[in-house]
């Protein structure tokens, strides 16, 4: 290798060296500015992050004071005071300025809007809110759900029933017939299930609520109390095989109190454990008294068990709709079986022509075959109350 070519190479090495020697240098000098900016915190220092150039302030914002540090030598309390950036975006006073909202927020709300105006004004279909139910009985299994239904909906269940009332009939026990009786002196008629939307949304949140499917229930049985009208105490399950035999049992019982009512009209339990805790003033009515009770509230709903949680018949279940004092009284039913209701596997097996109740002939004469076709007569999966009478089987 040539002598200059040597001496060029040295001379590269070197200059490359000292390059790296003040870098290091650098960075060393940097450390220990650093510590030593570290050292006059601990011990006090008015040094501050404002009399750094450059610092990065949290937000773009510039503290205007700092305290001084304390005469005993303790660090100062870290007390600042910052202006607001005059460029940064803020939520406006002026009732007629949005506020700014994220996409993905408005996106969420949007969605759950629905639900939520559903749930303010009652609920929505399949919605039920756990925190409006209070529990009232264990022995029965008894609920109390405040608002289940809007009061409009209440007033539309009203509407409909209305035109519709006919005398309110009870199952005989031994031949499970719909018979009249002194027991129960209410007016009442059937709506048929997803009879139009507002009555879907209530079966499907009844269904919600309960964790029983829809199809295990009855059709919704809107009853009218007139004063001194009411339901002596009694059992929803059953005693004959008649009505065991489609569906099963009737487990549980939703009521739904469509109006509110002056006086009387209770829904009372007259073995439940605990009745004779329930403090009661000069506004319940004297059959209230005799057991445990709820008052009709318009858009409230109980919710009762009628059979134990293994199956068998909870006597603890007998209950009574007191008689109205004052006022009226507008209520919905909804009967819930053990099994389904709408399609019970042996309901087209071995059955007859005939009525399910003895004023099938008068309805059927008032058109009711075709009005209310679904009970009167039935669907392809479903027997109705009165094919005999509509004709639609051989007797």
């Amino acid at each position: 290798m040539e002598a200059g070519g040597w001496a060029g190479s040295r001379a590269a090495a070197g200059a490359v060296s000292g390059a790296g020697r003040r870098d290091r240098g650098q960075s060393d000098e940097r450390w220990g500015r650093g510590l030593g900016r570290l050292r006059a915190r601990a011990e006090g220092s008015a040094e501050t992050p404002a009399a750094r150039p450059g610092f990065p302030h949290s937000g773009g914002r510039r503290p205007e004071s700092q305290p001084s540090a304390d005469p005993g030598g303790r660090p100062p309390l870290r007390r600042v005071h910052y202006k607001q950036r005059t460029d940064a975006p803020t939520t406006s006073h002026d009732p007629t300025v949005a506020p700014i909202m994220p996409p993905l927020l408005m996106l969420l709300l949007a969605a759950l809007a629905p639900a939520l105006s559903h749930a303010a004004a009652g609920g929505g279909a399949g919605f039920y809110d756990p925190a409006r139910v209070t529990q009232i009985s264990w022995c029965p299994r008894a609920f109390l759900y405040s608002g289940f239904l809007s009061h409009a909906e209440c007033d539309h269940l009203i509407k409909l029933a209305k035109g519709r009332l006919e005398k309110s009939m009870v199952a005989d026990n031994e031949s499970g017939k719909s018979v009249m009786s002194q027991v129960r002196t209410s007016s009442g008629t059937f709506l048929s299930k997803r009879e139009d939307e507002i009555i879907s949304g209530i079966e499907k949140r009844v269904a919600a609520w309960t964790f029983l499917p829809e199809e295990n229930a009855e059709s919704m049985q809107v009853l009218h109390y007139e004063v001194g009208q009411k339901y002596d105490a009694h059992f929803d399950y059953f005693s004959d095989k008649k009505n065991i035999k489609r569906g099963g049992h009737r487990v549980a019982t939703v009521l739904m109190y469509l109006t509110d009512v002056k006086k009387g009209g209770e829904t009372v339990f007259p073995i439940a454990e605990g009745r004779d805790l329930q403090h009661k003033d000069e506004t319940w009515s004297e059959c209230a008294r005799h057991g445990l009770a709820v008052k009709p509230r318009k858009g409230d709903a109980l919710l009762f068990f009628s059979l134990h949680v293994n199956a068998t018949t909870d006597r603890s279940s007998l209950h009574a709709s007191c008689p109205v004092v004052e006022g009226e009284k507008w209520s919905a039913t909804k009967w819930i079986h053990v099994r389904s209701f709408d399609n019970p596997p042996d309901v087209m097996a071995d059955t007859r022509c005939s009525d399910a109740n003895e004023q099938c002939p008068r309805w059927a004469a008032l058109g009711e075959c075709y009005k209310n076709a679904k009970y009167m007569v039935g669907t392809k999966d479903t027997l109705g109350s009165c094919r005999k009478s509509c004709g639609v089987c051989d007797a």
